[in-house]
């Protein structure tokens, strides 16, 4: 590839602690291969640790028990947070097998015993409201989102949505979505300032029913 990878963070040590050296194993292959398999874009590796691995460390403080990252794809934010959170049993959703190939086999490569991969989509999930949290990262906006996330997680349970600058936008859109399923204490959370060359919009919101 023409386009070298980034050099990593200083952040980096101090969002994976001694899970670093997982972290760099996962984003050196995903340098290596992500292009090819169609999984990032031929102009990410300058900006792969910063734009896409740390913007989904960022988010592990919010997460506890068991979790689903729905859409996972390349394994953004999943993967990424069940390295940086190795007591969360997380599984990655996921309906394109060539995705759900590399999400095995970096769980495989990376000896993440706390990961399962799933092929399907967010709507077939058919074991009921059974995680603690949900997750997504550049999937679609919230209206279209809701709908698939929100019947995965238990009552109390919360959405945690890795969102762009518009995220205030989606949830006037998806104020019918945000009603239908109950959702409370809706708000946005900027993290990573100070820490984060950008910091990351957090979408939260908690399951009243």
């Amino acid at each position: 590839m023409t386009e070298q990878l980034e050099s990593e963070p200083v952040a980096a040590a101090q969002l994976f602690g001694d899970r670093l050296e997982t972290a760099r194993r996962f984003t050196a292959n995903l340098a290596a291969h992500g292009e090819e398999r169609g999984l990032i874009g031929p102009l990410e590796l300058p900006r792969l640790w910063t734009r896409h691995v740390l913007n989904s460390a960022i988010a592990a403080p919010y997460f506890s028990g068991s979790a689903v990252d729905v859409g996972s794809g390349a394994g953004l934010p999943g993967l990424v947070l069940a390295i940086a959170r190795p007591d969360v049993e997380w599984t990655l959703i996921e309906p394109m097998e060539r995705r759900t190939a590399w999400l095995t086999e970096q769980v495989a490569d990376l000896e993440l015993d706390n990961v399962s991969v799933e092929r399907m989509r967010g709507e077939e999930w058919s074991r009921g409201r059974v995680f603690d949290a949900a997750t997504a990262r550049a999937v679609s906006a919230l209206r279209t989102l809701l709908p698939f996330t929100a019947p995965l997680v238990r009552p109390g349970g919360r959405l945690v949505f890795l969102k762009g600058a518009n995220v205030a936008g989606e949830i006037d859109a998806a104020a019918k979505q945000i009603k239908k399923y109950g959702l409370q204490d809706v708000s946005v959370e900027i993290v990573g300032e100070g820490v984060l060359d950008e910091p990351t919009r957090v979408f939260l919101a908690t399951l009243s029913r």
